[in-house]
């Protein structure tokens, strides 16, 4: 199932989590939570703002709707955030409400050959690389890698085998099937720490750390484009 064709299909309604922000979630994003085993205005906090500035220049991977993209442009008010998606997210971003500030490309592949190099601050994905298998991880690692300035950061959530076994399959929301099954006809191809990081390494980052230890279900990697 994670195959491009796939990923273009399936979520072409457009995924929302509702707002990340609010101490007290919705309904939509608690049900999430519980899967994934984490608070995710803890993660906006822990794992976006400290990388972020005023007037940073933000690249994000599949928005959908714009939960994670709405956050980061509250923080980012003299900045700008590009996003890139297979869907036509500017249908639910309303960019033009932002006066420049957001900019929606609707893309068909992986190559990220709509940003220009070496532009980025940051980096950011969530909901999305859980559902690429590892060939398709590290392209979008690789490619992405020349859009960020020197000493960028990206900080990316995946799915984590080892983790989703700790936290029980039934209770992270994953059919148990799946283990039996090729990552090519799941979506929730196998992925954990160790591996992230070998393909993030292979792509030419440097993890500067594996899992910022957020979630209980899920890992959230921290990554650098060398300065020199």
């Amino acid at each position: 199932m994670p195959t491009l064709d796939w990923l273009k299909k399936g979520f072409a309604y457009g995924y929302t989590s509702g707002n990340v922000l609010t101490r007290f979630p919705g309904l939509r994003r608690l049900h999430e939570e519980r899967r994934a085993g984490g608070s995710y205005r803890r993660v906006f906090f822990q794992a976006i703002v400290p990388y972020i500035q005023r007037d940073s220049v933000v690249l994000e991977l599949g928005p959908g709707r714009g939960s994670w993209s709405r956050a980061i442009l509250e923080y980012i008010p003299d900045g700008v955030l590009h996003v890139v998606d297979f869907q036509d997210a500017a249908q639910w971003l309303k960019p033009e409400g932002y006066r420049g500030r957001l900019v929606c490309h609707h893309v068909n592949d992986n190559s990220f050959s709509c940003v220009p190099n070496d532009t980025f601050d940051f980096f950011w994905s969530f909901g999305v690389l859980c559902h690429n298998n590892a060939r398709d991880i590290e392209e979008i690692l690789r490619n992405a890698l020349p859009r960020m300035k020197k000493g960028g950061i990206a900080v990316h959530h995946h799915g984590d085998w080892d983790k989703l076994e700790a936290f029980g399959w039934k209770k992270g929301n994953v059919p148990l099937e799946f283990k039996s099954q090729p990552d090519d006809q799941i979506w929730w191809p196998r992925n954990n720490t160790r591996t992230m990081a070998s393909l993030a390494e292979r792509a030419g980052w440097t993890v500067v750390a594996p899992d910022l230890g957020l979630l209980k279900r899920d890992s959230i990697i921290v990554l650098q484009r060398k300065a020199l």
